[in-house]
């Protein structure tokens, strides 16, 4: 027990960022434990604002909603990003060249800027026709166009706060990352209520206050992570040469980064379909899927911090030019993680009725929650594996293979099943259900086929 509360708090610490030697296992340990904490720092700030908005009423609830259905592309763009800037970043850090890491960040970031200026700023001059757009009455919008501007003022720290982590993940520096986010969190939590309530000399804003609370922490994270970036004794230095633009790697970070804003794209698309399906059994059925997605989305944080740990050891391995250990890497980190979500399952599958009677105690909802959670529970193996190899194609820099895979597998596969087996053959919500397990399973068969045949290893980043 002594040696494991050591080996966390060195986990905590980055003491350790390049791990391309030594115990595979050790090194899944500790870039896994800041990365899962990082992923549940990130899912606070949805969690937070909510929590105090809610307080107000139900149409500072609708208004944050609204907004952040189309800051949606704003989030898919900057998981893009970063997904391309752990790529490149861990590739050159493996190849022993913190230089050209350096200079990776710098391009990393100037394109980050330059984007999110961009996007916020279309937000920003046109949020009043967002809210209309999205369905908002006169007094929604009159109301709560100011905190639609803020958050989208905020655009460039949002997208720098998910780059940035990226790039710190990839250098190894994981346990920053999870401390940016931390610090983030911590601000916006201790000032949400201040700025929404008006406490002290803080005039009242309401769900304005909730947007100035948010941005100020995003962008206390962000400075943090400048700050940590810039220093003579990180890891990885970037120098203000560094943000020079390089069109060779601008472009090859871009190019990266389709596939993985793609990928979410794609995911988030078919949850949306599937919830119309649903939609057409009644309200109760929809509560029930959402609650046990919401269980579903929290639990399984630590296979991310898995699936992310396998993304940097394979690309810090093939920059060290030792691909059968990134191979090895990936591999151990998708079992673990199927030792981990075999467990899971096997708790919300024993225990799926109390564990939703937590959320709602109406009959028809928790019935229709706990056999999603059962449904879903057996696909979990092979989700593992899923999950895993996937993220370590896209730490490989090879984003096209997993979108096209999740296009498959979702799109011409899941959506199709979904409707075919609820309405065709009247098997009702689930159907939808046993069409997720049916294909999670094939999307993990497909990644496995695709790992095997190796052809990741030869991609230059």
């Amino acid at each position: 027990m002594t040696k494991f509360f050591r080996l966390f708090l060195a986990a905590l610490r980055g003491t350790e960022t390049n791990f391309t030697t030594g115990s595979i296992n050790r090194a899944i340990f500790l870039l896994s434990v800041p990365m899962v904490l990082e992923m549940v720092m990130e899912s606070l700030f949805a969690v937070v604002d909510v929590f105090f908005v809610a307080k107000i009423g139900t149409e500072a609830i609708a208004t944050v909603g609204l907004t952040e259905s189309v800051l949606t592309i704003v989030y898919s763009i900057a998981i893009g990003l970063s997904t391309a800037a752990t790529a490149l970043v861990s590739r050159r850090v493996g190849e022993n060249n913190p230089r050209g890491a350096g200079t990776a960040v710098g391009q990393v970031m100037l394109v980050s800027l330059t984007l999110g200026i961009l996007m916020g700023g279309v937000g920003f001059f046109f949020a009043e026709d967002i809210l209309r757009l999205m369905g908002g009455d006169a007094r929604l919008i009159a109301n709560g166009v100011g905190f639609t501007r803020m958050i989208f003022a905020s655009a460039p720290a949002i997208v720098l706060l998910y780059t940035m982590s990226g790039c710190l993940r990839g250098s190894g520096d994981a346990s920053i990352a999870m401390r940016s986010l931390w610090l983030a969190n911590g601000v916006n939590i201790v000032l949400c209520p201040v700025f929404i309530f008006g406490l002290g000399p803080v005039p009242e804003l309401g769900v304005m206050g909730s947007a100035v609370a948010t941005t100020i922490g995003r962008t206390v994270g962000v400075l943090y992570q400048l700050y940590t970036l810039t220093r003579e004794k990180g890891v990885i230095q970037v120098l203000r040469a560094d943000m020079a633009p390089d069109t060779s790697i601008i472009r090859n970070l871009l190019g990266i980064a389709v596939g993985g804003t793609s990928q979410f794209l794609v995911g988030s698309a078919s949850w949306i379909f599937l919830t119309r399906i649903l939609s057409t059994f009644g309200s109760d059925v929809v509560a029930g899927y959402t609650i046990a997605i919401r269980i579903i989305v929290f639990t399984i944080l630590p296979s991310w911090g898995l699936a992310n740990a396998a993304a940097t050891l394979v690309g810090q391995n093939l920059g060290a030019g030792q691909p059968e250990r990134a191979e090895t890497s990936a591999w151990r980190a998708a079992f673990c993680n199927m030792l981990f979500l075999a467990a899971v399952g096997a708790g919300f599958f024993l225990a799926a009725t109390p564990i939703v009677g937590l959320f709602d105690n109406n009959v028809r909802v928790v019935e229709v929650a706990v056999e999603c959670l059962r449904v879903f529970c057996l696909g979990y193996l092979f989700m593992a594996y899923g999950m895993v190899l996937s993220q370590s194609l896209n730490g490989a820099g090879d984003t096209r293979t997993p979108t096209l895979i999740n296009i498959v597998c979702f799109w011409v596969v899941e959506i199709p099943l979904a409707y075919i087996l609820a309405h065709t053959l009247n098997w009702g919500p689930p159907g939808v259900f046993w069409s997720v397990a049916i294909s999670e399973t094939l999307l993990a068969g497909v990644a496995i086929w695709v790992f095997r045949r190796g052809r990741w290893k030869t991609v230059k980043v």
